[in-house]
């Protein structure tokens, strides 16, 4: 470290962020997490006897992913180097293996190397590491808030250990408030600020889970709020409401959060539940997802799972992905709202969707059976030498506008695909379709 290094750190503790200035630099004072660092698991105890092998922290903003990691820094005997990955290229790495080996060779020391936003690092990039790993050079600690078995590389997942960090209870981002107002040293102390009541279950609540959103609005508040009568900043209802004016959700866009969002939405629909529907609904529109994709996502389940159960679904589904489109927000949220509402209590049926996955799997699976020739064309000269269209019977010249004729080749003639359900409108099909082959 040289003196610019350490003039940065030093200024860094005492005017970074409050968030920052708060990281515990003890195991013991880290704030939740019990499912990992509680004192009898293995996380706990392999920081503790300073034995860690390649380890990946997954989970959402705020969580305390860098802060283990800073933990790990201040436990650990061996040498510990951070780089982030949305500003670190191929030659950083390159500089950090190349200490990393000088450091082992020359005074056996291990390097521990934390790489937060893991999943920034492309292919080429996170392949790099690979050898490196795997022959002890560095002990790798990823950190990154999507799915690392979706963005980070399968070899580099079985060469680690993955942990999962929840968002933090309500009464675990209370104590932090609480430890941030009270630490005279890194905190808030000096400002002699206190909180009342309902503004601490106002902000704790409202975080989300989220350690920095909570402790970045406390410093907006105190640092914002004159000083009282008393001498004293008082940090009201009012004020904590205007430090977090929004509710920031766990939801990106291109991240996991967006698909768990989306099935539960789906799921939702599917099993006739509208509340939990809309509600779902309102989570992504909240976060700002397209309003094109949501309806996209409706008129797939009132195809695949109303189907002609209710066949109404899919016109009102369909419409409402062009009303969206000529709309945008805010009306589209109404749009979609009672689109996602009628699919939800719509009559369930999957049998459109079962008829084409099994046709399309004997289609790929099995050979090309021959379309009888009574149903091939006949209309193009010497149709009729070759006896195509010879022998078709014209539905509507009999009764019902039916006749029994088989119309699937022969390999598969007594092959079913389309088995109407007996839900909704799918119940009439049954009793049409009984109907006229019995009076055929």
């Amino acid at each position: 470290m040289d003196l610019f290094d350490y003039m940065r750190n030093k200024t860094m503790k005492t005017e970074g962020p409050l968030a920052s200035r708060m990281r515990p630099t003890s195991l013991d004072d880290v704030v939740g997490q019990g499912h990992i660092i509680g004192k009898d698991k293995l996380l706990y105890r392999a920081i503790k006897a300073d034995k860690l092998s390649s380890i990946i922290f997954y989970g959402p903003p705020g969580t305390g992913k860098t802060t283990l990691a800073k933990v790990i820094a201040n436990t650990t005997s061996s040498i510990f180097t951070q780089i982030n990955a949305t500003v670190a290229g191929k030659k950083d790495m390159e500089a950090v293996i190349k200490e990393a080996k000088n450091n082992l060779g020359m005074y056996g020391k291990k390097t521990i190397l934390f790489i937060d936003e893991i999943h920034r690092f492309n292919k080429g990039q996170q392949d790099y590491l690979l050898p490196f790993v795997e022959d002890g050079t560095v002990i790798l600690i990823g950190a990154t808030t999507e799915n690392p078995y979706f963005e980070v590389n399968s070899a580099l997942i079985s060469r680690s250990i993955v942990f999962e960090l929840k968002p933090l209870e309500k009464e675990d981002v209370k104590t932090l408030i609480l430890r941030a107002l009270q630490d005279k040293e890194n905190g808030l102390g000096v400002y002699k600020a206190v909180i009342e009541d309902d503004a601490l279950e106002f902000l704790s609540d409202m975080a989300n889970g989220d350690a920095r959103s909570a402790l970045n609005a406390i410093e907006l508040g105190v640092l914002t709020t004159e000083r009282a009568e008393d001498g004293l900043i008082h940090i009201t209802l009012d004020v904590a409401s205007e430090c977090i004016q929004k509710r920031v959700l766990k939801y990106d866009k291109g991240g996991d959060n967006h698909y768990d969002t989306i099935s539960a939405f789906i799921k939702s629909m599917r099993g006739s539940d509208p509340d939990a529907a809309i509600y779902y609904l309102a989570r992504m529109l909240y976060a700002g997802e397209e309003v094109a994709f949501i309806a996209r996502r409706i008129m797939i389940c009132a195809a695949e799972d109303v189907s002609n159960a209710d066949p109404n679904a899919l016109v009102v589904a369909t419409n409402a992905a062009l009303a969206v489109e000529r709309l945008g927000m805010p009306e589209a949220r109404i749009v979609l709202a009672q689109a996602a509402a009628y699919v939800a209590c719509a009559p369930k049926s999957n049998s459109a969707y079962c008829a084409i996955d099994a046709a399309m799997e004997v289609v790929a699976n099995e050979k090309t059976a021959t379309i009888p020739p009574y149903l091939m064309d006949a209309h193009y000269k010497g149709a009729a030498k070759l006896g195509h269209g010879i022998g078709y019977k014209y539905a509507h010249d009999y009764k019902n506008h039916y006749v029994k004729q088989q119309y699937l080749p022969d390999e598969i003639k007594d092959r079913r695909f389309y088995i109407p359900s007996d839900n909704g409108y799918e119940k009439k099909i049954q009793e049409h379709l009984k109907k006229i082959k019995e009076e055929a």
